[in-house]
């Protein structure tokens, strides 16, 4: 199961922005499909002092007499499927000291044994049922919560009712059988292991003490103490369990295609029984005390690749309730959006201060809210880095931001909004879930998407200047500080003091200026292109494509849908790419796509681009691979022209900035810099290089191939790729009318350059040796291992061959998950990955992996290919077979509703110059995996010829 709790420097930055750890992010309101703007009483809307933010009227709220709240909603996205949640307000802060670890210990038995379902006869049912475990079935705990989420169909009513079974099982008939127990120990230090015996959890262990306080979310990590786990007894979880999980402190969420009425009624069903405890005890809601002043921690690790410092500025959490806090929280919005565009433009000066940066304030840990700044360091380059960072919210702070950053931010926020108000009907039900979530965990309001929109439409101009400008004031301070240094312990010598840093932060704004805000008023396209011509159309009815051919040569494949409302994807490829290249150019022509795509277009500078471009829907990027260059586009039919404007000119008007290049060259130096630190990167290294016959082109670029690496060679390949567009074949999905985008497509595609050339991907052969190969790593100080077993070789490519390789990856990963995991016990998450291709040539291959204890490897090793022999001597069980095909006649009825999945599969169908209708065909030839054929395709695919086993050690002592 999940874990939520890393809050280390990089980690903490993803906290910040997603939400995992500590505190959910305020998520963005979302769609409610009922309401219209204007319906709601324009008292809510004009006055942003107003009182209590009202509740969506889409969502039933409820509290059954135990104590139980339930949030019940109808959605119909996807169709026939729902998503049930039990969400506890139970973590790891309430743990007693002999119980550290055992509230996500508790997780872990709720599926190995319940009151209706034994062992693990709960999982089978669910994967029987189409429901994959892991992907679709998981959990996760925190410090204040543990989360249950089961997503079911709700279009077989006996599986769909018995979801509400299994929640209420979970919530209070937990079994805690002691053999049970003991099969589980090796798997929750297995997480920890493969979680932890790393820098990160080295330094965490430094810092968290710091960074919290020495509160109590600093003593109660919730993987726990490994001695606990080793040894608690049976009494001590079910103490836990029987003195938190309880109805007063539980919500069950559904969201979903169903009738609420029916739902409501299930929910009292199963759960009006349950009970509280008698004399229980009162839910302490824990907090991490302010830091007087500021208090710095330098902490150094050996194999942690990096320098970077964070700053964290603490303050009372704020919850929104009122329409005060909505309009505060936009204000946020705002402010974190333009400080850090402020901030991403520094990356594109020739010498970037730093490798990444950020500057956000956002939910902390811990009843708090934090002003957080990050910076990632270049060799040497600390001190400049700090400086540039904090230079940057002193500007803001003494200077302000201007007003066109601030229309820009309101544009931006005004287009997510409007996103997801025209998608109010096709949100997927899960986007729902996590406000309900926090509703109940933190008492966050949820308004519902219509009033959030009229909200936004009407109040977000009476955000003036002055507000904006004051908030840095507010959230930059020198009190309840923490300054955090992280680095290479071979690098510990040269990192300053406390004084040292608190000086540079205090001297980062001693010279800065005013923000100058570089913008144009410029047309993107000052002259239209002379359209060119339909030649040919053929209509594919099957599955609803028109397929046309430009005069130029150009092929346009359009499948118009109507899965969401406001979306277009372009996808564009012609076969070529680097491997056209030689070894001297290749490495020029490997960074052409990136470069070019970062650098702006025609007269337009990146950060000019972006600004004009603020206020539209839109996102073009061009790219060119080993076997192709192309380009990948997203947009909406509002702003559709733009972004055709936009592929016409990375065709015709590539652009060319020496500073772009320059501050990727030493981007990525600094990055390379300390890479053979970490064991990681060290082994995937070792990995890579064996698989691709150490071909340098698959290999990690080194700092003398970088260096070597010109500007102009990598934008004139860029040019000589795009120069003749007969080639090329572009892919357009989304909610859009045929007749009325012939027009653009002649104007944009049809006019582009062809020269006729005919030119393809040359086929470079590069593919694992063969024959049996064993490759060790000694590298890490901590005592984990990590193996990789690569079976491949070479492939016919069909329809037929890939639905079994397909089911004997799925029919792998079940028999691991079941050998390795619950039965030895010695691994956490055994993985299998299945990878096929026909271009450039037709090769396939399974991995097997998995982290465990050094002492393991022989033995798990040994298990997992005895588990590799058991299907070559017999085939698949029917039961493992049943499941793989329930979970993917699912997944395919879910992705065949999908632009992205259409988007992917009509451009792969193309490459491959396979049929695409026999996508219609996929589930039906289900029906083909059998007991013998998966033994065949084991054999066939699993017999051992090419396995290179790769393992990873500690270093030796």
């Amino acid at each position: 199961m999940k874990l939520n709790y890393k809050i280390s420097v990089a980690a903490l930055a993803l906290l910040v922005a997603s939400g995992g750890a500590f505190a959910q992010v305020k998520r963005k309101p979302v769609p409610s499909p009922k309401n219209k703007p204007g319906t709601l009483e324009q008292k809510h809307l004009v006055n942003p002092n107003a009182g209590a933010l009202p509740v969506d009227p889409d969502v039933i709220i409820g509290k059954l007499p135990n104590g139980l709240t339930y949030y019940v909603r109808k959605n119909t996205e996807p169709k026939n499927r729902a998503e049930l949640y039990l969400v506890n307000k139970v973590g790891s802060v309430l743990e007693t000291d002999d119980q550290q670890g055992l509230a996500h210990f508790t997780e872990h038995m709720a599926f190995n044994g319940t009151r209706d379902f034994p062992k693990n006869d709960m999982v089978s049912f669910l994967q029987k049922s189409g429901i994959k475990f892991g992907a679709d079935l998981n959990a996760y705990t925190s410090f204040d919560e543990t989360v249950y989420q089961l997503p079911l169909p709700t279009d077989s009513v006996a599986v769909f009712e018995k979801g509400f079974n299994i929640l209420a099982n979970w919530a209070s008939y937990v079994t805690f059988d002691p053999k049970e127990i003991d099969a589980e120990r090796g798997v929750v230090l297995g997480e920890k292991l493969a979680n932890g015996k790393n820098a990160q959890e080295r330094l965490s262990n430094q810092t968290y003490p710091v960074l919290l306080n020495n509160s109590r979310y600093a003593q109660r990590i919730p993987i726990g103490k490994e001695e606990i786990l080793k040894t608690f007894k049976p009494e001590t979880i079910k103490s836990f369990y029987h003195d938190w999980y309880r109805p007063d402190l539980q919500a069950v969420i559904a969201v979903g295609d169903f009738d609420p009425a029916r739902v409501v009624e299930l929910i009292k069903r199963n759960f009006s029984s349950l009970q509280n405890p008698a004399n229980e005890k009162p839910r302490t809601v824990y907090s991490v005390p302010p830091t007087a002043g500021t208090v710095v921690k330098i902490a150094t690790d050996k194999e942690f690749p990096y320098t970077l410092a964070e700053i964290i500025v603490k303050h009372p959490q704020a919850i929104v309730k009122t329409v005060a806090d909505f309009m505060q929280g936009i204000r946020v919005q705002l402010f974190n959006q333009m400080l850090n565009d402020r901030i991403s433009e520094l990356t594109q000066k020739p010498t970037p201060p730093f490798v990444y940066g950020q500057s956000s304030y956002a939910p902390f840990i811990g009843r708090l809210d934090a002003f957080t700044t990050i910076a990632v360091a270049k060799p040497g380059g600390l001190e400049t880095a700090i400086k540039a960072a904090v230079a940057e919210t002193e500007r803001v702070r003494r200077f302000g931001f201007t007003l066109t950053e601030l229309e820009r931010a309101k544009q931006s926020a005004l287009i997510g909004i409007d996103n997801a108000y025209r998608e109010r009907d096709k949100t997927r039900s899960v986007n729902f879930v996590g406000e309900y979530q926090q509703n109940f965990i933190t008492g966050d309001a949820i308004p519902g998407l219509s009033y959030s929109y009229n909200f936004y439409v009407n109040n977000i101009n009476k955000i003036s200047l002055e507000q904006m400008n004051s908030l840095a004031g507010k959230f930059v301070s020198d009190q309840n500080r923490v300054i955090i240094i992280e680095a290479p312990e071979n690098e510990k010598d040269k990192l300053p003091n406390e004084k040292t840093i608190l000086e540079w932060i205090g001297s980062a704004g001693k010279n800065i200026t005013p923000y100058v805000d570089n913008t144009t008023d410029k047309p993107l396209l000052a002259k239209l292109p002379t359209p060119g011509k339909i030649s040919d159309t053929k209509v594919d009815s099957l599955i609803g494509t028109t397929t046309l051919t430009l005069s130029n040569g150009l092929k346009v494949i359009l499948k118009p849908t109507k899965f969401k409302n406001d979306q277009v994807l372009i996808n564009g490829y012609s076969f070529g790419g680097t491997s056209l290249v030689s070894d001297d150019d290749y490495t020029s022509a490997e960074l052409a796509g990136g470069i070019i795509g970062s650098s702006g277009i025609a007269d337009f500078t990146q950060i000019q681009l972006n600004k004009l471009l603020s206020g539209k829907n839109v996102s073009v990027s061009p790219y060119i691979s080993n076997i192709a260059e192309g380009i990948t586009a997203g947009t909406t039919p509002k702003d559709f022209e733009t972004a055709m404007q936009l592929i016409y000119l990375y065709f015709t008007q590539p652009r060319k900035d020496n500073d772009v290049w320059q501050a990727n060259i030493s981007q990525t130096n600094a990055l390379l810099a300390n890479r053979g630190l970490n064991p990681g990167s060290v082994f995937q290294d070792t990995v890579t290089a064996t698989l691709n016959n150490h071909n340098f082109r698959e290999m990690v670029v080194t700092p003398e191939r970088l260096n070597k690496a010109t500007l102009d060679k990598a934008y004139s390949f860029y040019k000589e790729r795009f120069a003749d567009a007969s080639s090329f074949v572009f892919t357009f999905v989304g909610n859009f009318d045929v007749e009325v985008l012939k027009p653009y497509i002649e104007a944009y595609l049809g006019s582009l350059p062809s020269t006729n050339s005919k030119t393809t991907y040359k086929n470079l052969n590069i593919y694992p040796p063969a024959g049996q190969i064993t490759k060790t790593v000694n590298k890490g100080i901590g005592e984990k291992a990590s193996v990789q077993l690569v079976f491949n070789g070479a492939y016919e490519y069909n329809a037929a061959n890939n639905i079994q390789i397909d089911a004997l990856e799925e029919i792998l990963q079940i028999r691991l998950l079941d050998r390795l995991r619950e039965k030895d016990g010695g691994t956490y998450a055994p993985g299998v990955r299945a990878n096929y291709k026909k271009i450039p040539n037709s090769r396939y291959s399974f991995t097997v992996s998995f982290e465990c204890a050094p002492a393991d490897v022989d033995k798990l090793t040994s298990d997992a290919l005895d588990e590799v022999n058991k299907l070559k001597q017999t085939g698949a069980l029917q039961a493992d077979i049943d499941k793989f095909v329930a979970e993917e006649a699912r997944s395919t009825q879910v992705q065949l509703k999908e632009n992205v999945f259409w988007a992917g599969y009509l451009g792969a169908a193309s490459q491959n110059d396979d049929n695409p209708d026999e996508i219609l065909r996929h589930v039906s030839s289900l029906s083909d995996i059998t007991p013998q054929s998966t033994k065949d395709a084991a054999n066939k695919y699993l017999n051992g010829n090419n396995l290179i086993k790769f393992i990873l050690l500690p270093e030796k002592k």
